[in-house]
């Protein structure tokens, strides 16, 4: 319960429970005001009309008329008015009290006293409201009614706005409490989530209630993210173990070579200075294999975002054409420019140049001599299209994903990391990277967004 009344979700119903007491308040206190209010000013009126005539009576016929008057009016049948001249001595000299009442009139004069002790509605204490003031002569008046059925009324209506307050109060709470164990609930089950992937579970998911709410979407959210995280982290072991597989053999090599030629007893340069060359021609396939890898993460991580700039597109795809067209016709390739459009998109004009290049040299490497590269700019769409073995559909996943290569690839020379790259590019660039079938060939595809 403690816990519950530090939720935000309870703090915010008693907010607004205070404010649906303090609009039912201000509702109760016009519904009162417009009822015993009301006749209570009538009864006000009436009183003041009473005394008027009083006060003429007095002023004509002086302290006899008013005697007069008020015995006439004390002693007419069911009347609820009350009236007391009283002399100078405390001596009653006509109206229907006993007694002067009890009690201190207010500035205006007006005086509330009980009467009796019994008398007024279901056994209650019958009550009145009055006017007192004095008359020459040190004589005294009272003119007032009988308030003890507007007494019982107001008493039934306070105790009904009490009521009311309390019982509003009471659901207010309830429903808060209610609302903030089901909101709590939830929220405990994102808390449990985290805590398993804390301790080292990405498998766990927050459940879904369906409802498609706050929480429902922050939980969707959050899934998405751990989905996200998960892949990342299968990315990683996965690198790493490539990246230990893959570098194995060259290192091997590397290793064999030089402790070859350290055994060599001749004194033959060129002999050392080719196993010089073969050993730095290993150290700079090695250097490749990082370079790509810092680029790859270096893309993932965004921070090239920043520089983003307005780009000519077609721009872009001429300098990297103008460095692959010497190398296509030297593998006896035909290589085809084609610019149908010059669109401007947000991005890093290095890094495009970058992808585009990387799907040129997969294209250009992997077709056979006397077959065709097509490299084309249409709309936001840059596509490089080939005459190759290309990739099987159930693969084309996979290779985007680091080290990974065909079985048919595995001769030519390559690390697996051109399409890595190249559809990091694409995410950062918020495209999308196509790989299809060109029949032969592949047809990869990077379709980037408008600039704005």
């Amino acid at each position: 319960m403690f816990r519950l009344l530090r939720t935000t979700t309870f703090r915010v119903a008693l907010l607004y429970l205070c404010l649906f007491l303090g609009s039912v308040g201000v509702i109760l206190g016009v519904v009162y005001r417009s009822t015993a209010g009301f006749v209570e000013g009538q009864l006000h009126e009436a009183i003041s009309e009473d005394v008027g005539e009083l006060r003429e009576q007095f002023d004509r016929r002086g302290l006899p008329g008013l005697i007069d008057a008020v015995r006439a009016r004390s002693a007419a049948p069911h009347t609820n008015s009350i009236y007391l001249v009283m002399a100078p001595g405390g001596v009653p000299l006509a109206g229907n009290l006993s007694g002067w009442p009890n009690g201190a009139p207010d500035a205006q004069g007006w005086l509330h006293f009980a009467v009796a002790d019994t008398g007024g509605p279901s056994g209650g204490p019958a009550t009145a409201q009055a006017v007192t003031f004095a008359l020459p002569g040190g004589l005294r008046l009272l003119v007032g009614r009988d308030m003890s059925e507007l007494d019982s009324v107001r008493r039934q209506i306070v105790s009904s706005l009490g009521w009311i307050f309390a019982v509003t109060a009471a659901l207010g709470i309830a429903g808060g409490v209610l609302l903030s164990r089901s909101v709590l609930h939830r929220i405990e089950a994102i808390n449990r989530t985290t805590r398993r992937i804390i301790d080292g579970d990405l498998s766990g998911r927050v459940a879904r209630s369906g409802n498609g709410d706050e929480i429902d979407r922050l939980a969707g959210n959050l899934n998405a993210m751990l989905d996200r995280i998960e892949g990342l982290m299968a990315g990683l072991r996965q690198v790493t173990e490539n990246i230990a597989h893959d570098l194995r053999t060259p290192l091997t090599r590397l290793r064999s070579r030089i402790e070859l030629t350290l055994l060599r007893d001749d004194e033959d340069r060129e002999a050392y200075r080719a196993a010089l060359q073969d050993a730095l021609g290993e150290a700079d396939r090695l250097l490749s294999i990082f370079t790509a890898l810092l680029s790859i993460a270096q893309v993932e991580s965004r921070t090239q975002r920043d520089g983003f700039r307005p780009v000519d597109l077609a721009e872009v795809v001429e300098t990297a054409a103008d460095l692959y067209e010497p190398l296509a016709e030297e593998k006896g390739l035909t290589f085809t420019t084609e610019i149908r459009e010059r669109p401007v998109v947000d991005g890093n004009a290095q890094l495009l140049a970058q992808a585009v290049a990387n799907l040129l040299d997969n294209a250009v490497k992997y077709t056979p001599a006397g077959g065709r590269v097509v490299l084309t700019v249409e709309g936001n769409r840059v596509t490089v299209a080939d005459s190759g073995p290309g990739i099987p559909p159930e693969m084309r996943e996979a290779v985007l994903r680091r080290f990974v290569r065909l079985d048919a690839a595995r001769a030519t020379p390559g690390n697996g990391l051109g399409l890595s790259l190249v559809e990091a590019v694409a995410r950062l660039h918020r495209a999308h990277l196509e790989l299809d079938d060109n029949r032969p060939g592949l047809k990869a595809s990077i379709v980037l967004p408008t600039a704005a």
